[in-house]
């Protein structure tokens, strides 16, 4: 039988534009301390480490981890692109739940660079091809950031197919900026107004500038380990893992009729619904999620693709206000991607941090009151979807 496997420390840097950070060693250092103390462990006591990120050389993972110990545990570097965080979290959950370790570390971590993201090689086969072969098909290729032309267009397939108000993207940038304002680490913590979010210039219809995730450099860690090594050091009632699930694309993806499904539809719907089935828990369970805005038309279709509302009700969800507070769920009480910001290695475990604090009641003025059951949802094109349910009680 499969053990059970807690998060019993998290740590995490504040957020900052390229060029303002510490270099990533620096920023993971601090992470991993952070998180150890929140343990109230010794870096002697971790046995295996995961360590996220997908800018760098192939063992900037060591580098990071070798600043706060040299015990010569295993350091496994892990790139999934933008699901490379939640990815290290799973790896090291399967680590202690298959009895390999009783305590391991996953640590994500990114200094960007400005601007848009793009391709580093240019002399080998780029494994977006299917995804950018279904776009030119559908909708042809032109000079706007190609993350934001392919969420961009599937946003617009779904404003196309429900009737859906531009301002229905835009309010939920809006309400990414207002619980970013309560967020000690979020990039962007001025408020923006509905108005402001769609006077500001269009990158890709229907998203503008402020519906697009920035580049971000930061980190955060976390701790997990057997019930066994949990109560060796006393730690009573910890946040654990219900259920975790991680989805590749399907057929689906590259069949060339939808830009919705080129995006990870149905990756993440297959890897929730796994979740569901695994953890005896629903949506209508769920407190409080951190789910995947890095762009706005993401977060409507994630709202559906996670069963929250039927297909087509994704706009209803958000003016009944029910992806904040005082609604059924608080969606991305952070700020998210799209204002908290998106340090690509480690935005899964920035999320999973976010939510092991709402959970333990440390969230401070971004708390969900009374929250239990979390949900997480983290995707990467190219592609990987993981989806984990956290509880505590």
């Amino acid at each position: 039988m499969a053990r059970k496997v807690n998060v019993i420390g998290v740590g995490m840097v504040n957020f900052q534009k390229p060029g303002a950070s510490e270099p990533y060693n620096v920023m993971a250092s601090k992470a991993i301390r952070a998180a150890l103390k929140d343990a109230g462990i010794g870096f002697e006591e971790l046995e295996q480490a995961y360590a996220g990120y997908i800018y760098g050389d192939s063992t900037c993972g060591q580098r990071a981890v070798y600043e706060v110990g040299q015990t010569g545990i295993p350091v496994f570097n892990v790139n999934n692109n933008c699901a490379t965080g939640s990815s290290a979290i799973m790896l090291a959950r399967q680590a202690v739940e298959a009895g390999a370790a009783e305590c391991a570390l996953a640590v994500g971590f990114e200094q960007m660079q400005k601007g848009a993201l793009g391709s580093m090689w240019n002399d080998r086969t780029n494994p977006m091809d299917f995804h950018v072969g279904v776009m030119n098909a559908l909708q042809g290729f032109n000079e706007a950031p190609p993350a934001a032309q392919m969420f961009g267009g599937a946003g617009r397939e779904y404003r196309w197919k429900y009737g859906t108000k531009r301002e229905t993207f835009a309010k939920v940038s809006e309400k990414a900026r207002k619980h970013a304002a309560k967020d000690p680490y979020a990039l962007f913590r001025e408020e923006l107004s509905v108005e402001q979010i769609l006077a500001s210039p269009e990158i890709f219809d229907p998203l503008t500038r402020y519906q697009c995730c920035p580049p971000t450099c930061g980190s955060a860690a976390a701790i997990l380990c057997s019930d066994e090594f949990a109560k060796k050091h006393g730690i009573d009632n910890p946040v654990w893992i219900a259920a975790q699930a991680m989805r590749t694309d399907y057929p689906t993806s590259f069949d060339g009729k939808s830009m919705i499904k080129m995006c990870g539809y149905d990756l993440a719907k297959n890897a929730a619904d796994a979740v569901y089935q695994k953890s005896g828990l629903g949506p209508k369970d769920v407190d409080v999620i951190e789910l995947h805005d890095c762009f706005t038309s993401n977060e409507l279709l994630s709202y559906e693709a996670l069963g929250l509302c039927p297909e087509g009700g994704a706009e209803k969800l958000v003016w009944d206000g029910d992806n904040t507070y005082g609604g059924k769920w608080v969606t991305n009480p952070s700020g998210g991607l799209l204002s908290k910001g998106h340090p690509i290695g480690a935005t899964g475990v920035a999320q999973c941090t976010e939510l092991v604090w709402q959970l333990r009641g440390q969230a401070e003025a971004r708390q969900v009151e009374g929250a239990k059951v979390a949900l997480q949802h983290n995707l990467g094109l190219g592609g990987a979807c993981v989806v984990t349910m956290y509880r505590r009680g």
